[in-house]
């Protein structure tokens, strides 16, 4: 099959490659792809700002129909219609895997980075990592249950409530799935983007965002103050990965408010830490998906509170993947799908 694959280490070095088509091993099964999204983290292996283990295939947020299994697996079967978690191999051991947080393991090893992943026709994954896709939904909107699984869990750690002014920086796909979580939680929600932004601001004032805002042309932090008593925003959601962003975030964010980092900036940047004093701010940053943010994930796709397929703006053969991630540094659409199949 072909897979497209990191290549080797170093900015670039992102091609098709030639690799042999998983087998099923006891424990696992193999999935065809029939849809990978263009993740942030794909981005951030192409410019080499995420640790990889080359050569490698590329792609994590999958869904697809289950070809094969292997010795001992009961829960699913070939022709079921699923998505997956993404660690393929952790310790089981330390502190973290047994208090149910696999995604602090040092010893994690994830698809699409550390094994192969979903940019190909085939992906071999854990069985335990396995969901049944919920009935009525599609196998591409499916494929973004793993970021809408990040973004549960940043707002579980931050324990959002009905009565919070919650404001959501960046307006991408990572951005407008937080916004339908803070959303289902009962908070009141102000999305924040740039004039590049304005057909994603679209998209959130479609997906029930309160109040929508282009930074480049108005300040946010009067509209903010007038809707808090003059306080700030209780909760900040600082999704875009982008100094500026997280700059404004502690601007707007009220004295012992909370502040949560989900977007990756792939390189340090400068942020006035003595704020986090002087505000007395709880700060908090989430690292990938825990079990309980997958239930909670796929519970929100299964009742309608969030819609993952209204997010789709591109679909790209793999051999068209260039374009794909053109797109997506563009940001000219909202989530990019590439599709082995095609």
């Amino acid at each position: 099959m072909k897979g497209l694959a990191k290549l080797a280490r170093g900015h670039g070095n992102v091609g098709l490659m030639d690799a042999a088509d998983p087998t099923a091993i006891p424990g696992h099964v193999v999935i065809e792809v029939a849809a990978c999204g263009v993740c942030g983290t794909d981005i951030h292996i192409h410019d080499d700002e995420f640790p990889t283990v080359p050569p490698v295939i590329m792609g994590h947020e999958l869904a697809g129909v289950v070809t094969e299994v292997g010795k001992g697996v009961t829960r699913c079967g070939p022709g079921d219609r699923v998505t997956s978690e993404t660690y393929f191999h952790v310790c089981g051991w330390c502190d973290h895997c047994r208090d149910g947080r696999a995604n602090l393991c040092a010893e994690r090893k994830s698809i699409g980075s550390g094994v192969n992943g979903a940019f190909a026709r085939y992906v071999l994954v854990p069985a335990q990592n396995v969901h049944a896709l919920p009935d009525g939904s599609s196998l591409e909107a499916g494929a973004l249950t793993e970021p809408l699984a990040c973004c549960v869990h940043a707002v579980e750690m931050t324990k959002v409530e009905p009565s919070d002014v919650a404001v959501i920086s960046g307006p991408g796909a990572i951005g407008l799935l937080t916004l339908q979580v803070v959303r289902a939680a009962g908070a009141t929600t102000v999305v924040l983007g740039t004039s590049a932004d304005e057909h994603r601001l679209a998209v959130a004032r479609r997906l029930g965002a309160d109040h929508t805002l282009n930074v480049d042309e108005i300040d946010p932090t009067a509209m903010v103050r007038d809707m808090t008593g003059g306080y700030g925003a209780d909760i900040v959601f600082e999704c875009s990965g982008a100094a500026r962003s997280a700059a404004t975030c502690l601007d707007l964010v009220r004295r012992r408010g909370r502040y949560a980092q989900i977007g990756l900036f792939g390189k340090p940047i400068s942020w006035d830490l003595e704020q986090v004093c002087y505000k007395e701010l709880a700060v908090s940053g989430s690292n990938a998906t825990v079990p309980s943010a997958w239930r909670k994930a796929l519970a929100l796709m299964r009742n309608g509170k969030v819609d993952t397929a209204a997010l789709i703006s591109d679909r790209y053969a793999l051999e068209d993947w260039r374009q794909a991630f053109d797109v997506f540094a563009a940001r000219s659409g909202l989530k990019t799908l590439l599709d082995p199949r095609a």
